[in-house]
Formats: structure tokens, C-alpha cells, sequence
């Protein structure tokens, strides 16, 4: 298990580096992304293949390590592929990346996180304990906690890999096909606040309370077996 921590963190830290290495200062800004627009348009359908590979490898990092820009990246995919390569790609990526920050936090950041975040690690212990996949779901939708303080807590739960991770694939996947779709427009973009509304954030709100009122309704009013 140590040797398998080891690589774990070698193989993140190796990632980021890249990153750090690869990718321009300021790149991860709207205004840069509409000012390189074409140019990847057009790096994109002469590379399709490598592209998409090198965008995903992208996503994951930045997702995993929290940088911020995920959202941007988003819109990015919007512009350079398809709606369903956009989906697919974002997705994946993202959820492979929370997933990997979830297991550094399980694996590696333990002590700290428990140090950091006591006092939400109680209210979502409780939460994961008394709802389960339920309660995932709802903080994936609703902004109660920020995306990379989810992943860092949901490390520290008993939840199990395959299970975070189709939860978070789901629950994600309604702010991504927004973004997608707003991507397609990026040249037009001004700001994010374009894209989330306060009517929008109250809509994710509702959403990911509905699993949580559907479950207690069901617990409610179904009459217990003895």
C-alpha cells in the first residue's frame, strides 16, 4: 500500500508539473480563450484525435488539482468539438479528475483535511451517513460547498470509488451540458455571470434537493414492514 501511495503522489505531482509546463500564463481566462478561439478551431479539425486527447489529459488535471478554470474549459469544449464530444469529453474528464482528488484526499491528505475542514467533515459525515448517495448528489448540484472541498470530504467518508464516481458523472453532468451549449457562443462571451444566473443557481438548488425530498417522502408515507 505505501509503494501504491508513493506512485499516486509521483504520478500527480508529475501531472501538474506538466501542466505547469505546457500550458501558457494566463491561457485559463475568457479573454484569452476567445482570443485563440480560431486558432484552435483549427488546430482542432487538422489534429482531431490529438486534440481531444490533450483536452481531456487537460481537464482531468486541472479538475483533480482544483485549479481554477474548469468552467472555462467547459466553454472551450463547447467551441472546439461537437455537443456529444463536447459531453463525452467533459464529463469523463471531470469526473475522472474529482475522482482522483477524492482518492489523494483519502490516500494521502487525510490528516490535513480532517485538520481543515472539521467541522464541514461532520455535517457531511452525518449527511452521507443518514442519506447515502442521496446526499452526494445534492452537494454536487447545490452550492453549498465549493467542487474541490466535496472531493477532499467525500475522500474522508465510507462511500466507494464506483459509487462516487457514477454519482458525480450524474449530478454533473447538467452544469456541464449548460456550459457546452454557452461554449458554442464563446466568441460572444463577455462573463460567466452570462451563464449562471441567480436563477440558475436556484435551479441547480432545486434539482439537487429533489433525491433528498423524494427520499424522505418515500421513508414518510411508506408504511414500515414488520
Amino acid at each position: 500500500m505505501k509503494t501504491q501511495k508513493i506512485l499516486f503522489l509521483c504520478a500527480l505531482l508529475g501531472a501538474f508539473a506538466l501542466l505547469i509546463a505546457l500550458l501558457p500564463p494566463g491561457f485559463l481566462s475568457l479573454e484569452s480563450l476567445r482570443t485563440h478561439r480560431l486558432v484552435l478551431i483549427d488546430y482542432v479539425h487538422r489534429a482531431p484525435v490529438q486534440s481531444a486527447a490533450l483536452y481531456f489529459a487537460l481537464y482531468v488535471v486541472v479538475s483533480a488539482f482544483s485549479i481554477p478554470g474548469a468552467a472555462l474549459l467547459t466553454l472551450l469544449g463547447g467551441a472546439l468539438f461537437s455537443y456529444w464530444e463536447g459531453i463525452v469529453l467533459v464529463s469523463f474528464a471531470s469526473t475522472l479528475g474529482a475522482t482522483l482528488a477524492m482518492l489523494a484526499s483519502r490516500y494521502l491528505l487525510r490528516d490535513w483535511v480532517q485538520r481543515r475542514f472539521a467541522k464541514p467533515m461532520q455535517t457531511v459525515n452525518a449527511g452521507v451517513a443518514r442519506d447515502g448517495a442521496f446526499y452526494l448528489f445534492a452537494l454536487r448540484l447545490m452550492p453549498v460547498f465549493p467542487f474541490f472541498v466535496v472531493n477532499l470530504l467525500s475522500g474522508l467518508t465510507a462511500i466507494g470509488v464506483a459509487r462516487y464516481w457514477w454519482i458525480s458523472q450524474l449530478a454533473m453532468l447538467p452544469a456541464t451540458v449548460i456550459f457546452l451549449n454557452a461554449g458554442r457562443e464563446l466568441g460572444e462571451l463577455t462573463s460567466l455571470r452570462d451563464i449562471l444566473s441567480p436563477g440558475m443557481l436556484v435551479a441547480f438548488t432545486l434539482l439537487g434537493l429533489l433525491p433528498l425530498v423524494t427520499r424522505w417522502l418515500f421513508s414518510r408515507f411508506t408504511p414500515s414492514s414488520h
